[in-house]
């Protein structure tokens, strides 16, 4: 089990912004690689409505189970390895492994058994060293729609977000208020879910 704070910025991009990004940045197609996270929460979306997020993403050989809960900068993420037989049984069962998180998760009196299986999200992603922190670009599928996004991790707060803003101002890329990969993926399933979509 590893805990970690998040510090990260992230803007949406239109599809012209992440190709010249691309360009910019001479990324070689190899050096993009594919990541999918597949998402949980409670039919009534406890986990959403306290600002707590649960994934699998599959890291190398493993599979890693991460709760994102608000922290006081940025997000607190505590992950739990788990084996190839516990992720396929929550994806295709929603029975989740026990452990740590498990424990965290019942800690915020949402009961772990109601918790089920929404979808994934599959990201084409290339990050590298950019300053003082980590450049990302993604591209994300997910439930019928897709986005692409800038996203820099860093350690300090301050210097991460000018840093950012002078990153946008350079290639004029209007600053969007952008939520993260979950919470878009939740709207998404709530659309969904309501037979709102549009």
């Amino acid at each position: 089990m590893t805990q970690n704070i998040e510090i990260e910025f992230k803007n949406i991009l239109t599809k012209n912004e992440y190709e010249r990004l691309l360009r910019f940045f001479k990324v070689d197609k190899n050096q993009i690689f594919k990541q999918e996270n597949h998402y949980f929460d409670t039919p009534n979306f406890s986990l959403k409505s306290k600002e707590t997020a649960l994934r699998i993403r599959k890291k190398g050989l493993n599979y890693e189970m991460t709760l994102k809960q608000p922290a006081t900068v940025g997000l607190l993420e505590t992950n739990q390895t788990i084996s190839e037989d516990d992720a396929q049984l929550a994806i295709r069962t929603g029975k989740l492994p026990t452990g740590i998180i498990q424990r965290l998760i019942e800690e915020s009196e949402v009961p772990y058994s109601t918790i089920e299986y929404f979808g994934s999200l599959i990201t084409e992603r290339v990050e590298f060293e950019y300053q003082q922190g980590l450049l990302v670009l993604d591209h994300s599928i997910y439930l019928d729609t897709e986005d692409y996004e800038l996203e820099y991790e860093v350690e300090n707060y301050q210097n991460g977000e000018k840093l950012f803003i002078e990153l946008l101002e350079q290639f004029k890329i209007p600053t969007r208020l952008t939520e993260n990969k979950i919470r878009r993926f939740y709207y998404r399933k709530y659309l969904q879910s309501n037979g709102n979509e549009s």
